[in-house]
């Protein structure tokens, strides 16, 4: 059973989402909005840092002029070396300002994989920002030395389904995109002496983002979702399927699903058994779908919330190696164990990785990131994650 301490703090936290969730229930009709919001002004936010004071520096990028769509980049500091480079400026009183790290130009770079990363929240709540959010991509980005991209995707009820799963195939676009505008700029500085290696807009700014024109490598490129945000992270591989080489130089080459917010008309029996589960119960998932979905198209068996449904888009057998995370004490547990299945049975590598006594988001709620049993999550995800990004291979397998 899960300790005292996380007995208490499910019921602080089911009552402040609760509250959240009625609030949201009764100003649904008036909060449509298709610029969007990526976060919410009572969660607690972590600011980025372009410096590498804690192994991995942080920047964010408001991506898309025509939504609140944004991300953040996690760049480890495998990527450099002592003689580190930095971006500063001289400001008005003549000190001078420091910006973060800047890859120099005409220069080799070491190349990393790319990982998008989808937050949980239930979809209307959460933030790629989020302390803890902010915490377990630093761990993943050093763990599995990977340059992590989390995905600030729009919140219901403001923007419903499906704006931030078009968030997700957005920013995987966009990463297509960035890897041709680095590839477009190299070819156009062979000739040019000291003509930095990126390409430029009519105003002189630089289009290609300069961490990922340097170190980024897409085609190794891995999908996580925690929560709600593996709901988006397996609808982004689906696209990436359908897509094939039109996304190029993008490869997805594996997905992570922590602890699915998956759900359906039919209960399974850890619906049945924990209906009234530790932090997410299910009248509360019920209403947060309800939240998200638009209310003509309300169903428990969308294909956006029940992967089990027949006819759903590709065929299982052509989507890519997922390995998917479960909480002994998560009521959506069930169906996340019997979508690993169904992976399996067309022979895909998807194994599941069970955690006893765990709740949902275990390995990344702000206040049990800390534990040992978080650490050690973090640590069998890029085990495995490392099959399929390593240039050599891996050693080791579930």
């Amino acid at each position: 059973m899960p300790s005292l301490a996380v007995k208490l703090y499910s019921i602080f936290f089911k009552f402040q989402k609760r509250y959240l969730l009625r609030n949201l229930t009764q100003a649904s009709l008036h909060n449509v909005d298709p610029f969007g919001i990526t976060s919410r002004h009572e969660e607690p936010t972590a600011p980025s840092n372009p410096s590498f004071n804690d192994g991995v520096a942080t920047k964010d990028i408001h991506i898309d002029p025509f939504s609140s769509l944004c991300i953040r980049l996690f760049l480890p500091d495998t990527v450099v070396n002592s003689d580190l480079t930095t971006n500063e400026e001289k400001s008005k009183d003549g000190t001078f300002v420091y910006r973060g790290y800047s890859p120099q130009t005409g220069k080799k770079h070491k190349k990393l994989p790319v990982m998008l990363q989808f937050h949980g929240g239930a979809f209307v709540g959460g933030s790629n920002d989020s302390v803890g959010n902010d915490v377990f991509c630093k761990r993943i980005a050093k763990l599995c030395d990977v340059i992590v991209i989390a995905v600030g995707y729009r919140l219901a009820p403001e923007s419903r389904y499906p704006a931030a799963f078009e968030d997700g195939l957005k920013v995987l676009n966009w990463l297509g995109k960035q890897a041709n505008l680095a590839e477009c700029g190299r070819w156009m500085g062979n000739g040019r002496k000291r003509m930095d290696a990126h390409v430029f807009d009519g105003f002189g700014a630089s289009m290609a983002e300069p961490w990922l024109a340097a170190h980024g490598d897409p085609s190794r490129c891995v999908l996580l979702g925690v929560s709600c945000g593996a709901n988006i992270a397996d609808y982004v591989a689906r696209k990436a399927v359908e897509a094939g080489k039109l996304l190029d130089p993008v490869k997805v080459v594996a997905q992570v699903l922590m602890y699915p917010f998956f759900i359906g008309s039919n209960p399974t029996n850890s619906e049945i058994k924990l209906a009234n589960s530790y932090f997410y119960d299910k009248s509360m998932c019920t209403l947060a779908w309800k939240l998200f979905l638009p209310e003509e198209n309300f169903n428990l068996d969308h294909p956006a919330a029940n992967p089990l449904i027949p006819g759903r888009e590709p065929p299982l057998k052509f989507m890519p190696p997922t390995l998917t995370v479960v909480a002994e004490q998560d009521l959506m547990r069930d169906r996340a164990i019997a979508y690993s299945e169904e992976l399996r049975k067309v022979n895909i590598d998807a194994p599941l990785l069970k955690y006893k006594d765990a709740v949902h988001e275990f390995a990344t709620l702000d206040v049990l990131i800390q534990t040992p049993q978080a650490q050690a999550c973090a640590e069998d995800i890029a085990i495995w994650v490392k099959k399929y990004i390593s240039l050599r291979g891996h050693e080791f397998s579930y």
